[in-house]
């Protein structure tokens, strides 16, 4: 199909968790609001382990959690403390400044668990990117969903097929769980500037290619498109208005090169909001 970009994810690995990272990339620095996208593959951790992420900052961005399997215990500077299960809406916008913890709860850590899930980073708007942070938690049950004719959505964030999510985006933003069964199909809206589509499982076509497994596809814009599924399959779909340029530094997103070192020389030197109750945290990279 004309226009349309197939990435391949990087893959990471993260305090002994494996990733596979398709945004950014240098063929794709951003689709809408969304400027990183990490699939947190399937792993099982045996009893006395867990993933455990010390204390690190952001500024710009916001996080948006949302898991398939396990849990995982987000704490931040604000002094939230919450317990994130499958299906959830983790959402911690940073502003000018917020630090969080993310680990395996101690009670799976004891027990052993599976963890399966993806994280994104959406850009903040020039005008809020220095604002003030907060967090903000919605339960699985909160989410609004569709289920119809083998489709089945669950709107995680913003809005798109009449459904509109709790989750208090910044901008326009689609971001939508998809779930196909064998044979369905869907019609892909062209309401969002950008869109893509990330394959999780299954196989799945967009009009007339097929969709690579774990690899994301930027839609062209202005373009209806149909998404069918040969097997049950299971996506996610991101998109919305693009910010305009971004800079990225380690967890830092700015619109100013001069916001990124301020906030280097500030996590460097200590001057930063801290996690209640924690004390160890990732050093500035060199």
């Amino acid at each position: 199909m004309a226009g349309l970009l197939l990435i391949q994810p990087r893959a990471e690995d993260i305090a002994g968790q494996p990733i596979l990272r398709p945004l950014p990339s240098a063929r794709c620095r951003s689709v809408g609001p969304f400027v990183f996208f990490d699939h947190m593959l399937e792993q099982t951790y045996a009893p006395g382990s867990g993933m455990n992420i010390n204390q690190h900052p952001h500024i710009g961005l916001s996080t948006l959690t949302y898991l398939f399997e396990g849990e995982l215990q987000h704490k931040d500077s604000l002094g939230s403390d919450q317990r994130v299960q499958p299906g959830d809406v983790s959402w911690m916008s940073a502003g000018r400044a917020v630090a969080h913890v993310e680990r395996t709860p101690q009670a799976l850590r004891q027990s052993g668990s599976r963890l399966h899930g993806l994280q994104v980073w959406l850009a903040l708007p020039q005008a809020e990117e220095q604002g003030e942070p907060s967090y903000s938690h919605h339960p699985a049950a909160s989410l609004p969903r569709s289920d119809a004719m083998g489709v089945q959505i669950t709107l995680i964030a913003g809005s798109g097929f009449c459904l509109q999510s709790p989750a208090p985006v910044r901008s326009p933003t689609l971001y939508a769980e998809l779930k196909l069964q064998a044979g369905a199909s869907l019609l892909i809206p062209a309401e969002q500037r950008e869109r893509a589509l990330y394959l999780i499982d299954g196989e799945a076509r967009l009009e007339d290619d097929d969709l690579p497994r774990r690899g994301l596809a930027v839609l062209p814009e202005g373009e209806e498109l149909l998404l069918s599924a040969c097997g049950e399959c299971h996506l996610a779909l991101i998109g919305g208005e693009p910010l305009g340029p971004r800079r990225m530094y380690w967890n830092f997103i700015a619109s100013e090169p001069a916001l990124l070192e301020q906030a280097k020389q500030r996590w460097a030197g200590g001057d930063w909001p801290q996690v209640p109750g924690e004390t160890a945290r990732i050093e500035l990279p060199e």
